[in-house]
């Protein structure tokens, strides 16, 4: 093959030096055929490709090689095998070539399989107000001192590109209904078409084509929004390539290095704020001359108008144990004693637990992620106290009650004498309907008297329901007496001596004329 050094040597001898071909060839020692195909064809470099390559050993055992290929990419990275391991298991089959043979063959099979998945994409424009696109992550923070990976939502508006995230410890659909509700309310608005991939918490089921099943309770939310879902087509993220764009960005620009915070509540405060600094701080891809935040101001108007939190919880039924508990996620928690023995409905939200019971709430909590804890309301098990007040030194829900100070020195007071447990429990029984703070100011009157005795507090707890004395009504002038009536008894001493004169009179007239009537008889 020809090297382009003596390309140059042959052309500048002919058309620059005028010498003829059959002195080029002795000159460099290059066949005639050689120069003229240099000089007539005016090219500056030569290769050569072969039209087919001889493969003796490996074709025999192509399609093995193939299909072990084919198998060996389909595997996670760590668990793929090298090529000399994949040329040591050809040769346990039969195959008798070289390694150098496979390798080569395995290149060419790598290029060959990544011309065929390469794609070619469209790009795509929004109007205002016409789409969102709706994404999560997994990120790295440091909580409460330790390593947690989070679920991060992220939501972007196509238009203006403006960015919302909001962390949280699951990928549940009470959490797609918060990180929504949080959304829509930091735009300001809703878009008339929400773009998502193919979640298990929003699509039940894959038709051809765009056809899906939605889930019944992400249709609701949608409703409720005013959106036309639209789920992209499996294996095609170019669909949603904004917010999976904005997946990494933001993970380098916010979770690099790794944050620390208290709690999810700092974490998501912070999220906001950043997400509002990056959109006033960087351009626009498409409209350089104005930033992020200045064209979100411009698309407000055409958001669909926000219509207040839809109610957003995952509903699934629970039976109540004898000890008051309901199991859910992995933890357990307390319901008002009223429901043991019946199912209940637990309604699930991002950060609480509803547990409901012919219309009514039995049971709400702070939402605990993780695993074996057991949540207690010492107020579910008031009722039970009343038929056990032992329990009320050993039980479970007290040992940990943080009573108010003046409600824990009536209990100290009460422990020292006989029946005190009962009169504890009789006091305790005063806060679902009083509330704490009304016991706690009746403890403490009590106290300053010197007392402590549950009748006392029960007392003082009555006589402040007690309706207040209504309010003195100061009288007009145009409805004042001229002459007022004077308050005095005397007046009605006078008329009960009158009164009782005239009775008097008429019993005696009574009796002389029956003493008549006997006479005539």
């Amino acid at each position: 093959m020809l090297v382009v050094e003596t390309i140059a040597k042959i052309r500048r001898a002919y058309f620059t030096q005028g010498k003829s071909i059959k002195q080029i060839c002795r000159e460099l020692r290059v066949s005639r055929n050689t120069v003229r195909k240099v000089v007539r064809s005016g090219a500056t470099e030569f290769s050569y490709d072969r039209s087919t390559q001889p493969r003796p050993k490996i074709d025999p055992w192509r399609s093995d090689l193939d299909e072990m290929l084919a198998e060996n990419a389909r595997q996670p990275k760590r668990q793929r095998l090298t090529l000399v391991r994949v040329y040591e298991e050809l040769r346990n089959r039969g195959y008798d070539g070289s390694y150098d043979a496979v390798r080569r063959y395995a290149a060419s099979w790598s290029k060959a399989t990544r011309e065929v998945s390469a794609a070619a994409y469209v790009p795509l424009s929004f109007d205002p107000g016409e789409a969102y696109q709706f994404d999560w992550s997994h990120e790295i923070v440091i909580l409460d001192g330790a390593t947690v990976t989070v679920k991060v939502a992220h939501v972007r508006l196509s238009h203006s590109r403006m960015p919302f995230v909001r962390a949280y410890p699951r990928e549940r659909q009470e959490m797609v209904f918060d990180a929504h509700d949080k959304a829509f309310a930091f735009f300001g608005g809703a878009c008339a078409r929400g773009i998502y991939d193919n979640m298990k918490t929003v699509v039940d089921a894959i038709f051809v084509g765009k056809d899906r099943a939605y889930n019944r309770r992400f249709q609701q939310m949608c409703g409720h929004y005013l959106v036309d879902p639209v789920a992209c087509t499996p294996a095609s993220g170019w669909e949603k390539g904004q917010v999976e764009n904005q997946v990494g960005v933001l993970r380098r620009r916010f979770f690099v290095p790794r944050p620390k915070f208290k709690s999810y509540a700092e974490l998501n405060a912070w999220l906001e704020d950043r997400c509002l600094a990056y959109a006033r701080a960087n351009k626009h891809p498409e409209m350089r001359d104005k930033t992020i935040w200045e064209v979100f101001e411009e698309e407000r108007p055409s958001l669909v108008p926000y219509v207040g939190p839809f109610d957003g919880f995952h509903s699934v039924p629970a039976s109540v144990s004898k000890t008051c508990l309901i199991r859910f996620d992995k933890n357990r928690y307390s319901v008002d004693a009223r429901a043991v023995g019946r199912p209940v409905e637990i309604r699930a939200y991002a950060d609480r637990l509803e547990c409901w019971q012919d219309g009514q709430i039995v049971g709400r909590h702070a939402r605990a992620f993780g695993r074996d804890k057991t949540i207690f309301d010492p107020l579910h098990y008031i009722p039970v106290l009343a038929r056990k007040p032992g329990a009320l030194r050993n039980g479970a829900p007290f040992k940990e009650w943080d009573l108010p100070i003046a409600i824990r020195r009536v209990q100290r007071k009460l422990e020292r004498q006989p029946g005190g447990d009962r009169q504890m429990v009789d006091i305790l029984s005063a806060v679902p309907t009083d509330g704490i703070g009304a016991v706690e100011a009746a403890c403490a009157e009590a106290l300053s008297h010197n007392v402590h005795s549950a009748g006392v507090v029960l007392n003082i707890l009555a006589r402040h329901r007690e309706p207040p004395p209504p309010l003195t009504i100061t009288t007009p002038d145009a409805l004042r007496l001229a002459c007022e009536p004077i308050a005095d008894c005397n007046r009605y001493d006078s008329l009960r001596r009158q009164t009782d004169g005239t009775i008097r009179r008429d019993r005696r007239d009574g009796k002389a004329e029956a003493l008549r009537d006997e006479s005539r008889l």
